[in-house]
């Protein structure tokens, strides 16, 4: 893409803000150098920072707001108090169409809430849903929601599934990406019955990609399908219980390496390929969760992440607006029935 595109940057979100957010848009200005930057928050803090950058204080207009959202402020104080704030003011760039998208490391429920309210849903979307990357056996798949819903019903789940699917063919780009529910089993009768109810409809539906059917948890590392879907309540805990075990991992092999010179001798000859399985399954790869369904681009990047992480944030913001995903999701929203594609699941799941 060779036409200027705006980003705008929450400075003050995260925990290690803005010194990470300036730094992580200068790695990124160096993967996308055609982009311009909104940077948004305390100045006296972020302009000794661009100081040291040059190249990247030339695409960067700094906007000095006095407020920033705490990280452990209520979404809904934070959306009354907070109008002033660096997280409300860049997402307002977005709406008014200055910038293309927004990324912060803020307060993930404040963020939501904000964007939610400011942005609002895109037709046929009743809510947004956050979806982010997940390693697997076959490269990289996609789950949602992560947190923004923690109960749905059936055609939440199918909007999701939608949602989910434009997504990896507009960032993975899949021509046709797998789709499964998540469930306690593959077989059609388990389940609640919304979970049964979305999967009867996916089954019927026209999707922009093909319907695998029910996956189970153990499925998903595997990559058994490109696309999982589920409530923000379960998928919040599944990922939460990998990132878990991921770490239990890389601890209990730490341990075993340092149990002995044997098994430190050990660790030497496989440094290389120890550094390559650090690389692959490294949370930065990954950082980046997307509200999806919301009138404008929205990137919630991990509080604690670094620049290298930020950087990939923005990457994933740079992609979807540079690809134009909303208006694919607005044109298979439209193709599949406008502002209800799902007519008849609510009688279902009674």
């Amino acid at each position: 893409m060779s036409q200027r595109l705006t980003i705008a940057l929450d400075a003050m979100g995260g925990d290690h803000a803005p010194d990470m957010v300036v730094a992580g848009a200068d790695i990124a200005r160096e993967r996308h150098p055609n982009v311009h930057y909104l940077l948004f928050g305390d100045a006296a803090r972020i302009e000794p920072l661009l100081a040291q950058r040059p190249a990247l204080k030339a695409l960067v207009e700094v906007r000095h707001t006095p407020d920033s959202v705490a990280g452990d402020a209520k979404p809904s104080i934070a959306l009354r108090a907070g109008r002033q704030s660096s997280m409300r003011l860049a997402i307002d760039s977005v709406a008014a169409g200055e910038a293309a998208c927004v990324v912060s490391a803020g307060n993930t429920g404040a963020l939501m809430a904000m964007a939610k309210f400011v942005l609002k849903t895109l037709p046929g979307i009743d809510r947004p849903a956050i979806a982010s990357f997940f390693p697997t056996l076959r490269g990289e798949s996609i789950m949602l929601d992560l947190g923004a819903n923690t109960e749905c019903q059936p055609e939440n789940l199918v909007q999701f599934a939608v949602m989910g699917a434009v997504f990896a063919r507009t960032v993975l780009a899949l021509s046709e990406p797998t789709i499964g529910v998540l469930n306690i089993g593959s077989e059609e009768v388990k389940g609640n019955e919304v979970v049964r109810a979305a999967a009867a409809r996916l089954r019927e539906m026209p999707l922009p990609g093909r319907f695998h059917g029910f996956v189970e948890g153990n499925d998903i590392p595997g990559g058994a399908v490109d696309v999982i879907v589920t409530d923000g309540f379960t998928g919040n805990i599944a990922l939460k219980t990998a990132e878990g075990t991921a770490k239990l991992f890389a601890e209990f092999l730490r341990r075993s390496f340092q149990s002995s010179w044997a098994a430190q001798l050990g660790y030497l000859l496989a440094r290389g390929a120890f550094k390559r399985l650090k690389q692959r399954i490294d949370p930065r790869r990954y950082n980046g969760a997307m509200f999806l369904g919301l009138r404008g681009v929205c990137v919630k990047s991990h509080g604690g992440t670094d620049a290298i992480g930020f950087a990939n944030a923005i990457g994933v913001a740079y992609n979807l607006a540079a690809n134009g995903f909303n208006d694919r999701i607005k044109e298979e929203m439209q193709r599949l029935g406008g502002s209800n594609p799902l007519p008849d699941t609510k009688a279902a799941a009674v």
